[in-house]
């Protein structure tokens, strides 16, 4: 199974998602998003095939999200998906790419429903036990 996941290493839930699929015995390709971003193409498909839209990959906390006014209902998704590229830190994470479909893994648990043979039992980082 190809698996990809689109991680930041400094993101405590990017850790936790990587680590499941890891555990499932998957060897995903990891894509450093912050250092190479997706193309406006690969982005646009990817909140589309997630089910959460462009807006949905926005990432706000942390991020030049609210001094760029990316919270106007007006913008449309080019002008979102624009921000997204020229500051790839608005990128919601992590993303999950499987032939099962591609999820925005928020909380880390929800990449068990795309994953071939998920772990069945999982400990977070933080100590937080999950279960499928």
């Amino acid at each position: 199974m190809s698996v990809t996941i689109y991680h930041n290493p400094a993101c405590g839930t990017s850790r936790n998602t990587l680590a499941m699929i890891e555990a499932s015995g998957e060897k995903p390709t990891v894509v450093l998003y912050l250092k190479t971003p997706p193309d406006r193409a690969t982005l646009a498909d990817l909140a589309a095939r997630s089910g959460v839209g462009v807006r949905g990959l926005l990432r706000e906390k942390g991020t030049p999200y609210a001094e760029l006014g990316l919270g106007d209902p007006t913008l449309g998704e080019a002008q979102l998906l624009d921000a997204m590229l020229a500051h790839p830190i608005l990128i919601n994470r992590p993303i999950v790419v499987t032939p099962k479909g591609v999820r925005l893994c928020r909380p880390s648990e929800k990449v068990l429903e795309i994953l071939e043979n998920p772990v069945a039992a999982f400990t977070k980082e933080d100590g937080e036990k999950v279960a499928r």
